[in-house]
């Protein structure tokens, strides 16, 4: 796909301290980055690194929250929104996948249409029905070209569902769909993922030809190839993460783990406390209940001589047995009323 002379073509990313920081820690640090418009930029790592976060992150798509960088001059995280315009995700896991049921024409299709409902001028808007139509359908065929899928070679031809196309053709298919809006950025996530030898040249193949067009490319994948700038964000680095997403190497972290005398005399004492109170309110759990015990008027001691013999619960019975007889002397006064109103009515 050739650059348009008379648009902005390709975008410079430049990264200084960049870092991301999850609920469980860091999930990368001090990323540094230098990619002129054009470059192939290859985020290399194993799954878990931070890899896909940092694609995100230099697409304006996650907010970073250390260090700063700069894409087509547009300075980030304070200008978020206007690198989103500028960039496109291929297939990124999760954000951008392609729908199974659709076919190849349809996504096509519907990528054009949110393109110029949402991102294209007004003056597009008001064109003549026509003019549009042909104006979609080269559009559509140069992205196509661009990415090296050919509708007629494939089994169905347009009306191939996605369910139905190769890994290497998927690719092909969300690659094409990113180039319709032309972006000055492209970003993928997982190039190489469950591609043959000869399919992942290929898809480099096919990244090379869109960075030497113009446009600047970012891609996540588990080994770089050569010629491209490469980023690592092997875990356990200090631009990247470790395992459990904390940060390693930095200063903060070999203060935290050294060990201070006075503090663990501290966290002694806090321990031993801790045991005792519980024996403490045990044994005073104890002297409770044997003095219920002996208290007169409880359960296993003496009745109080001075109640009369009655207990609180002899007296109990007694107030519910008085409670029940108001109530069966009230229920017999209704019945009567009720009778008495029934004859009176009859008469």
């Amino acid at each position: 796909m050739e650059a348009n002379p008379d648009e902005p073509h390709g975008a410079a990313v430049v990264a200084d301290g960049f870092g991301l920081k999850g609920p469980r820690g860091w999930v990368f640090r001090e990323v540094g980055l230098r990619a002129a418009p054009g470059s192939l930029v290859a985020i290399e790592g194993p799954s878990g690194s931070g890899r896909t976060c940092l694609l995100l992150a230099l697409t304006g798509r996650m907010k970073a929250h250390e260090g700063h960088a700069e894409v087509a001059g547009l300075r980030l995280p304070r200008r978020m929104a206007a690198v989103r315009r500028i960039s496109a995700l291929g297939p990124v896991p999760g954000v951008s996948d392609l729908d199974p049921a659709l076919t190849v024409d349809e996504h096509l299709r519907e990528r054009a249409l949110l393109q110029r409902r949402y991102d294209g001028s007004v003056r597009a808007l008001v064109r003549h029905p026509a003019e549009r139509a042909a104006a979609t359908r080269a559009r559509i065929d140069e992205a196509l070209a661009a990415a090296g899928l050919d509708r007629d070679a494939l089994p169905k031809s347009g009306r191939t569902s996605v369910r139905d196309l190769e890994r290497l053709e998927a690719l092909r298919l969300s690659v094409a769909l990113a180039l319709i809006g032309r972006p000055r950025v492209l970003a993928l996530d997982d190039t190489d993922l469950k591609l043959s030898d000869a399919d992942r040249a290929e898809a480099w193949a096919l990244l090379r030809s869109v960075a030497d067009a113009g446009t600047t490319v970012l891609a996540v994948c588990s080994e770089a190839p050569e010629g491209a700038l490469r980023i690592t964000t092997t875990a356990g680095d200090g631009a990247s993460a470790d395992a459990d997403g904390e940060p390693t190497g930095t200063g903060a972290e070999d203060a935290d783990e050294t060990d201070d005398p006075d503090d663990t005399d501290d966290t002694d004492d806090a321990d031993a406390q801790a045991t005792d109170e519980p024996q403490d309110a045990a044994e005073a759990g104890t002297s409770a209940q044997a003095a219920d015990e002996d208290r007169p008027g409880t359960d296993g001691g003496a009745p109080d001589a001075r109640s009369g013999g009655d207990t609180p619960a002899a007296q109990a019975t007694d107030e519910t047995d008085s409670t029940d007889d108001t109530e069966d002397t009230g229920n017999t006064i209704e019945e009567g009323e009720s009778d008495a109103f029934a004859e009176t009515g009859r008469a």
